[in-house]
């Protein structure tokens, strides 16, 4: 049975980021995965400072935070599904925080249990023009691909600006649960 993590890296609860990685993971759970969701404005997550402690095999992270566990979730997951509004061209400043902390998984030691996982991308946005999101699309294309995990889909939602909007869009929300089981039946190439 494969596990799904949905991070979602909104500040905003039962907010469009909210509902759409719920959306996703739902539909992995009904599929028969094991699902997860963490909301990050639940987590204390501090900015990567580049010391590379990580790197030097003294522990994950100089950082005593949120993130030493969240390790631990990522890489108990099959599939990972990253959460974002667009905000002013680019991720919400708790993702960008989180995905630079990833740092952890470029060492050579610790690529193993990121290499080949399943990522997803759910991104909500106001601007009714689907080039508004590419600079997000861009940094989780280029990103995992560098972490050499499989990007299989993105939900991009423009012209949404009221908090669970996105709910009233019904082929949105049918595309997220079945993003969700096909992300359930995805199978982890080692």
């Amino acid at each position: 049975m494969n596990r799904i993590l949905g991070i979602i890296g909104s500040s905003r609860k039962d907010g469009n980021t909210d509902v759409l990685v719920s959306g996703i993971v739902d539909g992995g759970r009904d599929r028969g995965a094991s699902t997860e969701r963490v909301s990050q404005a639940d987590l204390k997550i501090s900015e990567c400072d580049g010391c590379y402690a990580c790197w030097k095999g003294k522990h994950a992270c100089s950082k005593a935070d949120d993130m030493r566990d969240l390790y631990l979730r990522i890489t108990k997951a099959d599939a990972i599904v990253f959460g974002t509004p667009v905000y002013w061209f680019g991720p919400t400043a708790i993702m960008k925080c989180l995905m630079d902390r990833f740092v952890y998984f470029t060492c050579p030691a610790n690529r193993r249990k990121i290499r080949n996982k399943v990522g997803a991308i759910a991104v909500p946005f106001g601007d009714t023009t689907y080039a508004a999101s590419d600079p997000v699309v861009d940094i989780f294309t280029r990103c995992l691909d560098y972490l050499e995990m499989r990007l299989i889909d993105k939900i991009l939602v423009p012209g949404v600006t009221e908090p669970g909007e996105v709910r009233t869009r019904k082929p949105v929300m049918a595309t997220c649960h079945d993003l969700g089981r096909r992300l359930a039946m995805q199978e982890r190439k080692l």
